[in-house]
Parts: C-alpha cells; sequence; structure tokens
C-alpha cells in the first residue's frame, strides 16, 4: 500500500500547477463552442497548422511543424499529440471516400523516432479499406528534412451501415 501512496505522490507533483503556470492557466480567454460554425478548444489547440498538400479518395497528405504547445518536457513532440494526428488525419483519409464518420475502435502507434519543436513533418494516411461498417487507414509521420520516419499507425473505425429499407 505505501509503493500506491508514494506513486499517487509522485503523480499528483508531476500534474500539479505552480504559481505561474496557475496564473497563465486562469488567463486564458476560452469563447464559448459553436458547433459547425467555429474550431473547439481542442481543435484549435491540438490541430491548428496541419495544411493539406494533396487528397484524393483514400490518400490525404499533410504538413504539420511541431509547435511548442505540443512538445513535452524534454522538447519533443508529445506521445498524445502524435496520438491525436493518427486519429483525426486517419479519420479524414477515411472521409476522402465519401462515407460518413466514424468512431474510432483502436488505434496501433509505433513511436519509432522523436521529432522537435519547428520540425516540419510530413503526414501521409491512407485507406487500407471497407468491410460492412468497419474502416481502417494507415498513418506514417516522416520528417521532411531528414526522412526519418517518427511514427506509424493504424487506425480501426466502426459506424453504422446505411439501412436497406
Amino acid at each position: 500500500m505505501e509503493v500506491v501512496e508514494k506513486g499517487k505522490a509522485r503523480a499528483n507533483a508531476a500534474l500539479a500547477l505552480n504559481k505561474e503556470d496557475s496564473r497563465s492557466v486562469s488567463e486564458l480567454k476560452i469563447v464559448p463552442h459553436r458547433p459547425a460554425e467555429t474550431p473547439s478548444f481542442y481543435e484549435a489547440f491540438a490541430q491548428r497548422g496541419i495544411l493539406v498538400d494533396q487528397i484524393r479518395p483514400g490518400l490525404l497528405v499533410c504538413t504539420f511543424r511541431v509547435p511548442s504547445r505540443l512538445t513535452d518536457e524534454n522538447g519533443n513532440f508529445s506521445n498524445g499529440a502524435i496520438a491525436n494526428l493518427v486519429d483525426e488525419i486517419g479519420s479524414a483519409a477515411l472521409l476522402s471516400e465519401g462515407f460518413p464518420i466514424k468512431v474510432s475502435v483502436d488505434m496501433s502507434i509505433s513511436y519509432l523516432s522523436p521529432a522537435k519543436m519547428n520540425d516540419e513533418l510530413e503526414i501521409i494516411s491512407k485507406s487500407l479499406g471497407h468491410k460492412g461498417g468497419y474502416s481502417g487507414a494507415s498513418v506514417l509521420l516522416r520528417n521532411k528534412a531528414t526522412g526519418e520516419v517518427i511514427a506509424e499507425g493504424r487506425h480501426s473505425l466502426f459506424g453504422k451501415l446505411a439501412s436497406k429499407i
């Protein structure tokens, strides 16, 4: 039990806001979200800066420069931000084929090398196919300057089939 309490104390200490962080957070101005009219705070924070280079059915190629807001304490592109891109860009590749929005059921991501703040990434998402209401996409994040693969993900989604009535 003592190990659990020590772990909780370490987690709480890591997540605690210092006075400067607390002041910064309290000064955030979050405008109420109007669905379908304006991006949500999440969309603006996590996805701002994605540039679409190429789109055709089943393929989406984007460029993204790693912003400081999405880096971890070591200055690396955050794994959570990478997972977000696999989710969003993978879904977008499937939407490019004209399929309705579906719900994510599984993501598998291999984190292969770090990306740093201001690194320019190429993100390539391809549809892997559809079977019934199930669809899949692959997403590759590559450093544009070095060609090094940052991460590779597979994204599975499920949605209702159109009624045959």
